[in-house]
């Protein structure tokens, strides 16, 4: 593991938890579905200028699109559409819980898709200490009664998880070694095609933003949240795997709570000291293992 991986790893976090206030900020004025079309669309006029520097082609063979067709549908359209559905239902803090829970299942699912990432017992431990992190951190804004509320909302955001966790190992498994760039624009192409047939047939009319701090939040969100962000997850996943890079959605609570209390007032507790470190640990604890075996393969080679 290189310093470089960590950066991105830690930038990552960076930007997809703060994502959480923009989305806020845009969806006031806007549906979800359009704010998720534009969202795509800026993301994707970023990636493709990004192609056109580093002087990337897009794929043409046959079973190559269809496998981006596959990322396009479960990695970014579906889980975006149902987690905006199920926010409606649910408090976001149940949804962060419930979003929390991608790693594990990704550890399921690579555990029998893929031959180099199988369950260890520091995996699971890991993981699961990272997860009571993230219920940490999210306790103080969690309504008891949410639970109690639209069962139906709560599947949708479990079956988003359920499609990343999917579509993250997918990647890992039938397009290791594409480039970053290659697939988040494919993907992001796919994605927005679907999105912007969608939006005005399930927003009617179609609402187009009016006010410049929406449209800095979709700027942002497109360019950052989409372009950049799928940049770093999909360079991780090939560097680090699909269990140790969905390890991500951990940092989100984290990085929620800091601007909370940055830009929005609100009190540090001990949940944010705590959770953070049940985070961070987690985090070690399924990275020890592997810097361990590779330093017993590195003996072994040596002797």
């Amino acid at each position: 593991m290189k310093l470089r991986e960590w950066v991105a790893f830690c930038l990552l976090g960076l930007i997809w938890g703060s994502s959480f206030l923009w989305i806020k900020i845009a969806v006031a004025e806007i549906g979800p579905f359009t704010l998720v079309a534009f969202r795509l669309l800026f993301g994707l006029i970023g990636l493709l200028l990004v192609m056109r520097w580093q002087g990337q082609s897009l794929p043409r063979q046959r079973k190559v699109l269809l496998a981006y067709l596959f990322m396009g549908v479960f990695q970014t359209a579906l889980p975006f559409v149902l987690i905006s559905w199920g926010e409606t239902r649910i408090d976001s803090a149940l949804a962060s819980i419930l979003n929390g829970t991608m790693p594990l299942f990704t550890i399921v699912i690579a555990h029998f898709w893929l031959h180099d990432e199988k369950i260890t017992l520091p995996r699971v431990v890991g993981l699961i200490v990272g997860f009571i992190g993230v219920v940490v951190l999210v306790s103080r804004d969690f309504d008891p009664q949410s639970t109690h509320g639209s069962i139906w909302g709560q599947l949708a955001v479990l079956a988003a998880t359920v499609s990343y966790a999917t579509a993250t190992t997918f990647s890992r498994r039938y397009l290791r070694g594409q480039p970053p760039v290659v697939q988040s624009t494919m993907i992001l192409v796919v994605a927005g095609t679907l999105l912007w047939l969608a939006a005005p047939i399930v927003e009617r009319p179609l609402r187009l933003p009016a006010l410049p701090i929406t449209w800095l939040a979709l700027a942002w969100l497109g360019l950052l949240g989409s372009c950049t962000a799928y940049l770093l997850f999909f360079y991780l996943i090939n560097a680090w795997g699909a269990t140790r890079a969905s390890l991500v959605t951990y940092i989100f609570p984290v990085i929620g709570l800091i601007l909370g209390i940055l830009f929005l007032s609100e009190v540090a507790d001990w949940r944010l000291i705590v959770g953070s470190l049940l985070v961070i640990a987690g985090i070690v604890v399924v990275n020890l293992r592997l810097r361990f075996r590779a330093a017993t393969t590195a003996m072994t080679a040596t002797e």
